[in-house]
């Protein structure tokens, strides 16, 4: 099997790791079949498309519709790298899963507006699935609603035409959508599980994201939840894509 390619943008060792891990675990694939690249840490090396099965964007701390002059330069570099690389993989509408930060990155690249209209608060939230989504083979066995974890600053207010919606919210109205027949992007983590939220918690804890005061309780409003639903995007996405 080819290996998928992740690209992640995490800067934390231990935060990069667990979502490495569980993208392994979900996707059902080993070591070899998923590559890693940590885009915050060097330059996106040159792809050949041929050499994979797909590409799956992770989360990150960059947020799509900052203004310009308060984004980094690494922001700015990894911007630009995940834009030239949308161009290649829309044109060829080649298998692409962008989680959380994919709504940022595919719907800016798509003309989506993309701002903080309908930011979610860390937790769990209930998603409602379209008709569309139903019917979509990165969707298959998945109910209507289904609980997942999320926590966004920015969300799309407005999709493209082309674009098809999936999922939402009640707080959020686009949770995944679809570009062509290939390209996907969730507001919600589908990798994320009870402990992978909470030990994703204690490591940002002072990362400003959050008071610090407030990580105990979110960690237990955390373990209020059942999450199993969202990881079947992953391994659909895998089974459906794997080649």
């Amino acid at each position: 099997m080819l290996p998928f390619l992740l690209l992640a943008s995490r800067a934390e060792d231990a935060a990069a790791d667990d979502e490495y891990d569980a993208y392994l675990r979900y996707g059902g694939l080993e070591e070899r079949e998923l590559r890693r690249v940590r885009l915050e840490a060097a330059p996106l090396p040159d792809l050949d498309l041929a050499d994979y099965s797909g590409v799956i964007v992770g989360g990150s701390p960059f947020t799509s519709s900052d203004p310009p002059e308060g984004k980094s330069a690494v922001q700015h570099r990894v911007e630009r790298e995940l834009s030239g690389l949308l161009d290649r993989l829309v044109a060829r509408d080649f298998p692409f899963l962008g989680a959380c930060y994919g709504v940022g990155t595919l719907g800016t690249h798509q003309g989506a507006v993309i701002d903080r209209t309908y930011g979610e608060p860390l937790g769990g939230v209930e998603v409602e699935l379209t008709d569309a989504g139903l019917e979509d083979p990165v969707l298959k066995g998945m109910p209507r609603s289904f609980t997942a974890f999320t926590g966004h600053k920015e969300a799309c207010t407005a999709l493209p035409a082309h674009a098809v919606l999936l999922a939402r919210s009640a707080a959020c109205p686009v949770h995944m959508f679809r570009i062509r027949t290939n390209l996907y992007a969730t507001q919600f983590h589908p990798e994320l599980d009870v402990d992978g939220l909470i030990t994703r918690i204690d490591i940002y804890r002072n990362a400003g994201y959050f008071p610090p005061e407030s990580a105990e309780d979110l960690m237990e409003n955390a373990r209020q939840f059942t999450v199993t639903e969202p990881m079947k995007v992953l391994r659909n996405f895998v089974d459906r894509y794997a080649r």
